[in-house]
C-alpha cells in the first residue's frame, strides 16, 4: 500500500476524470507487483502542441521504493508518435504505466536475488547496537565494537521495523561507504539467542 496518498497532476492542459481513473487502476496494480511502494506521483503533461493538436502529452511517473532514489518513467511525445498511428493521452498512460511495471518488476527481482544472497553478507557483518534513533528523521546510529558511531537510514534496516528499534538493541550490520563517509547498511535486528 502506498504510504504517501497518490498525487495525479495535469499540467497545461484540463483534469481528465476517466485518465484519473485509469491511472488510479494502474497504480493499484503496480501495488499489486511490489507491495513496498512508499510513493507514487504522477503528472500529465501537454508539453507541446501543433496545429493539428497531436501531439501527445507527457505521462511521468515518479516511484517512491525502499532503499533507492525514486524510480522515474517518461518518454518524450516522439516515442509515442513512432510507436503508435495516431498516439494520444490513452496510449501516453498505456505505455508510460507498461515501462513502469516492467521496471518494478525488475527491481523487485533484484531485491529477491539480493535476499538471495544475503549468506555471502555474513562474512561482511558486524555485531553491534543501536545508539541513537531519530524516527522523525528517518535514520539513527550504530554504535560499533570499536565505540564509534555510524549512520544509518530507515531503508537500511532489513526484514525489520524502524519504529521498533530501541537505543541498546543489539543489531548485524555491514559497513558501507557512504557519500560522506562509512554507513551502516543492511541492517537486520539481532534475533535474541542467535549467535554473535
Amino acid at each position: 500500500m502506498v504510504q504517501v496518498p497518490l498525487e495525479i497532476a495535469f499540467h497545461n492542459m484540463d483534469r481528465v476524470a476517466w485518465a484519473e481513473e485509469e491511472i488510479r487502476a494502474r497504480v493499484a496494480k503496480l501495488e499489486k507487483i511490489f507491495d513496498r511502494l512508499v510513493a507514487c506521483r504522477v503528472r500529465v503533461d501537454q508539453r507541446a502542441n501543433n496545429a493539428a493538436r497531436n501531439i501527445p502529452p507527457v505521462v511521468r511517473i515518479e516511484l517512491g521504493v525502499p532503499g533507492r532514489e525514486d524510480i522515474v518513467i517518461t518518454h518524450e511525445p516522439d516515442h509515442l508518435q513512432r510507436k503508435f498511428q495516431t498516439p494520444d493521452l490513452h496510449n501516453a498512460i498505456n505505455e508510460a504505466f507498461r515501462i513502469a511495471e516492467d521496471r518494478l518488476a525488475q527491481y523487485k527481482e533484484a531485491l529477491q536475488d539480493r535476499a538471495k544472497n544475503t549468506h555471502a553478507d555474513v562474512s561482511n557483518q558486524f555485531l553491534g547496537q543501536i545508539a541513537e534513533i531519530a524516527p522523525d528523521g528517518d535514520y539513527g546510529f550504530i554504535l560499533t565494537k570499536e565505540g564509534g558511531l555510524l549512520y544509518f537510514h530507515r531503508n537500511s534496516v532489513l526484514a525489520g521495523d524502524f519504529d521498533a528499534l530501541r537505543p541498546g538493541d543489539p543489531v548485524h550490520y555491514v559497513e558501507d561507504m557512504g557519500d560522506t563517509g562509512p554507513i551502516a547498511s543492511k541492517v537486520r535486528v539481532k534475533a535474541s539467542g542467535q549467535a554473535g
